[in-house]
């Protein structure tokens, strides 16, 4: 079984300090298995890690390294995300009063009816709300 896959677990696999069990058996859970993105996930982890390495809390050559991992783990890109913005994705994030971006993860999930890993206690609070499990 496969599980959306959140840029806030993505990136404790980059920056230590942000790991949490669940982190690491996501990590672990990709060495046989696949997690599935909305297509705005790699330039959201593209974007933390500048902003990280303009605060020196990483280096370029550190990004280098950290995108190598991330290449090399199974994790498959949806294709339907930007199709679904206006209408699925744009109505979630209304209702539920959040951005559009945690709620492209959110509609990923239902729509593949699939856990979703994030440490975003909000998105995660929603998710429960509206029937999507938890990735433990």
């Amino acid at each position: 079984m496969s599980f959306v896959l959140d840029a806030s677990v993505s990136l404790a696999w980059c920056f230590t300090d942000e790991a949490t069990p669940t982190t690491t058996i996501a990590l672990d859970y990709l060495e046989n298995n696949s997690a599935i993105v909305p297509e705005i996930w790699s330039l959201e982890v593209s974007n933390i890690l500048v902003m990280a390495e303009r605060r020196k809390r990483i280096t370029y050559a550190g990004i280098i390294e950290f995108l190598s991992l991330i290449e090399n783990l199974n994790i498959c890109v949806d294709k339907e995300t930007s199709a679904r913005g206006f209408r699925e994705i744009l109505s979630i994030a209304h209702a539920e009063h959040m951005t559009t971006y945690d709620a492209a993860y959110l509609e990923l999930a239902m729509r593949l009816g699939i856990p979703l890993a994030t440490k975003d206690e909000h998105l995660l609070k929603i998710a429960k709300k509206l029937g999507v499990r938890e990735f433990k």
